[in-house]
């Protein structure tokens, strides 16, 4: 959430001074040359706005006090990053600032002996936050200014917090992408003769080296900023992968509240801290809370239910609990009748209550759980889990009514 302040010399009212009388214009100079330069205004920013008039001087002061003679030879537009650029004839010359609609016969600065020569780099700034300009100001525009640089000190520093906590919202960005894909990564590490042991030891080390470096960087953040709620919903993400449970549910508890608390509460932000609160009342064996808390983070953020909900039956397939794990794909199945996976879940979880056939030794499935995986491969027929789904189907005696084609052995 950037805050910038826009610091304009329009916000100050200046003590403007007459334009010098103007001669008629000299010949032009048969030679031109490329000019740029930057405004900044007097609290040191940028000026984004306005023009610069390059005046030459056609001929020198004729006296003590007296102006010299100039004759207008260029107007540049000034641009929102404070720059001007243009070209006019070699020579000497005086340049004018005048802010945005100011009349041409008052002017907010001036800067003198300008040199434009041939072939060089010529450069002419106006820097109105200068000792010798600021102390010209009447005392009531010298304390407005001080009151404005104050002002712009505090967003700089607010707006380095803020580029600093975007970066490391990056970092973890990488890091919960870089953890879901632990099992490739030790896999690709390991290589193809590595033990199913080995791999599970080397995903869960990267698992843990990206949780830990979540942990610390969002610690250090929600210190900074604890009035964010998205910091305190990473940080509980990686409360959660590191199996700190308690710490992780305070810490979603935290992004709840504070989320609440804001002006504009995000629907992204609540699902999360919910959904996270799902997992870990479902890993600690809470269903009640769980459940509760799963669809309280489908209803905060609908666009991602259906990714909400089919974790939940996930988190309980992985927690062995088989019953919350089928009522689980039911729910989710309601909210998505098309996604392959649930009925997948809704299998394994009824698997369990398979029996046996006295008489033929062939395993008796539950009709709910047939039905299921014959719905998998209806939707997803050469799906990941479609061999082990016909070899079940198949030891139970069944037709299988999918276009999957088993491989050949």
């Amino acid at each position: 959430m950037k805050r910038n302040l826009t610091l304009l010399l329009g916000v100050l009212t200046f003590a403007l001074v007459p334009a010098l009388a103007q001669q008629p214009a000299a010949p032009a100079a048969s030679v031109t040359a490329k000019v740029h330069g930057h405004i900044t205004n007097p609290t040191g920013a940028p000026q984004g706005s306005g023009n610069v008039t390059f005046l030459e001087i056609t001929r020198a002061s004729q006296g003590p006090g007296l102006p010299p003679q100039t004759a207008e030879r260029g107007v540049f537009t000034v641009d929102a990053q404070g720059n001007y650029s243009g070209e006019v004839p070699i020579g000497n010359y005086v340049i004018v600032y005048r802010g945005q609609g100011m009349e041409k016969d008052k002017e907010a600065d001036r800067v003198e002996n300008i040199k434009v020569v041939a072939g060089t780099d010529n450069v002419g700034d106006d820097d109105m936050s200068r000792a010798e300009y600021i102390e010209k100001l009447p005392e009531e525009q010298k304390k407005q200014l001080e009151d404005l640089r104050k002002k712009n000190s505090e967003a700089l520093k607010a707006n380095e917090v803020i580029k600093n906590l975007n970066n490391d919202l990056k970092t973890v960005a990488q890091d919960l992408k870089d953890a879901d894909g632990a099992h490739a990564a030790a896999a690709q590490q390991l290589g193809a003769t590595a033990s199913k042991a080995d791999l599970e030891a080397k995903a869960v080390e990267i698992k843990n080296t990206k949780y830990t470096d979540i942990e610390t960087l969002m610690t250090k953040d929600t210190e900074i900023r604890p009035g964010e709620p998205v910091l305190w919903g990473y940080l509980g993400q990686a409360k959660v992968g590191l199996k700190k449970y308690d710490e992780g549910e305070a810490a979603f508890k935290k992004s709840l509240e504070t989320d609440a608390a804001s002006k504009k509460p995000n629907p992204a932000v609540q699902g999360l801290a919910n959904a996270g609160l799902g997992e870990i009342y479902a890993r600690t064996g809470k269903v009640a809370e769980a459940n509760a808390a799963y669809e309280a983070a489908a209803k905060a953020n609908p666009t991602s239910a259906g990714m909400y909900l089919r974790n939940q039956s996930v988190i309980f397939f992985q927690s062995g609990n088989t019953e919350a794990q089928v009522a689980a794909a039911d729910f989710a199945i309601k909210n998505d009748p098309n996604d392959a996976l649930l009925y997948y879940l809704k299998g394994q979880g009824l698997v369990s209550k398979a029996t046996i056939d006295p008489k033929t030794q062939r395993i008796v499935l539950p009709d709910d759980c047939t039905a299921a995986y014959q719905k998998y491969l209806e939707l997803a027929p050469t799906g990941p889990y479609a061999g082990e789904v016909q070899g079940i189907l198949q030891q139970a005696g069944q037709k299988v009514a999918s276009s999957y084609k088993a491989g050949k052995k």
